[in-house]
């Protein structure tokens, strides 16, 4: 399948385009700088010849779910969401410079910043785990370094809601991160699911690959990976600096059975604070909402793939329309000032006075006659 073409910026106001910040199966993303307050935000969009409503599904429900969670310290923030003046839905986020998507594979990662990065990452699926939210897509791409080098867990596009499950619920995945049971397409994504791929994610940053990676070319293609996932069992880290304590911890969390598995991201979390202990660190916080926190916002509706955002007018311009006086930008502007909410006027005929003074004319000549016949003069 060929790579599409990343489509052209809009023109978004109060925002400034700068440069392409990469593209994706259903979205690109460019820098932009915004106006007010002035900084650098990140602007996904979605191309203009999309028309699939499970693509629009998808990025209504990553807008939403962003709104519910991107208060949290370890998720991306999300600013607005809205359509652009050419009809592209868009989302204005937090600009991250840079993400985990090959550096663990170019650089052997201190096991101290992977234990943070762990902590954090379960401090963010819990948050959503207590919304009601499952993210379905964790990964090392998907989480994002911001300005101040604090990693953020990014694009909920595929994100689902833990208390609705239909039969055609669609299922996507990054196979080398998925649970065995989404996999083998038992489920579209649980919390235990998500405990595997955060210990599969851990496993990645310090491994150099993900749990199941041939060094070999050709053995890793996604059957391959799928029959590994499957049936293989863990593989020890071949480095000397990860503790026992560590293997452990991610062993029972990529467990082929969900029930082995730490029974929540916190569960996970608090875990990997207990190496750190062990090895003399300061344990990173494990920021989850209190007992009775719920969003403030409506619940996030999944189902929902209209396009939304502020509504555009259209006018259906009549062929037979003679061209207006005026070439260019002037005429051009006139034509944008036209009031295109009021009902267009009727034409009248043309010098309206004239018709009027005949009228009177006529009408002034037959009371004369009239006085005249009475009088017996005619």
């Amino acid at each position: 399948m060929a790579t599409r073409l990343p489509s052209a910026p809009p023109i978004l106001p109060g925002l400034a385009y700068i440069r392409p910040l990469g593209s994706g199966g259903f979205a690109d993303v460019f820098l932009y700088e915004q106006d007010m307050p002035r900084r650098n935000v990140a602007v996904k969009v979605m191309p203009s010849d999309v028309r699939d409503p499970e693509l629009r599904r998808m990025f209504n429900a990553e807008a939403d779910v962003l709104a519910h969670l991107s208060a949290h310290p370890s998720i991306v923030t999300v600013y607005q969401a809205s359509i652009s003046a050419d009809g592209r839905p868009y989302i204005v986020m937090e600009y991250c410079p840079g993400s985990l998507a090959q550096r663990y594979r170019v650089e052997r990662i201190p096991v101290e910043e992977v234990l943070a990065i762990g902590v954090r990452m379960a401090s963010a699926l819990e948050s959503a785990h207590r919304a009601g939210l499952v993210h379905r897509d964790v990964k090392p791409s998907n989480i994002l370094i911001t300005t101040f080098g604090t990693p953020v867990l990014a694009d909920f596009g595929i994100s689902s809601s833990l208390l609705r499950r239909t039969a055609d619920e669609v299922l996507a995945m990054s196979i080398p991160w998925s649970a065995p049971e989404v996999v083998a397409e038992q489920t579209a994504g649980t919390v235990s699911s998500e405990v595997w791929s955060l210990g599969a994610t851990v496993y990645s940053l310090l491994a150099g690959h993900s749990p199941f990676e041939r060094r070999e070319r050709g053995q890793n293609t996604k059957e391959l990976l799928r029959r590994r996932i499957a049936r293989a069992g863990y593989v020890e880290i071949p480095r000397a600096d990860v503790p026992a304590s560590l293997q452990r911890v991610l062993a029972t969390a990529m467990s082929r059975d969900p029930g082995s598995r730490q029974p929540s991201a916190r569960a996970f979390g608090e875990a990997l604070r207990q190496v750190q202990a062990e090895l003399g660190q300061h344990p990173t916080p494990l920021e989850v909402p209190d007992a009775d926190w719920s969003p403030s916002s409506a619940p996030v509706d999944f189902g929902d793939s209209a396009l939304r955002g502020p509504a555009r007018s259209r006018v259906e311009r009549d062929s037979t329309r003679k061209v207006r006086s005026g070439t260019g930008v002037a005429a051009l502007a006139r034509d944008e000032d036209t009031d295109i909410s009021a009902p267009a006027a009727r034409r009248r005929g043309a010098l309206p006075w004239v018709a009027g003074i005949g009228a009177g004319l006529v009408l002034g000549a037959v009371a004369v006659v009239a006085t005249l016949f009475v009088a017996g003069v005619l």
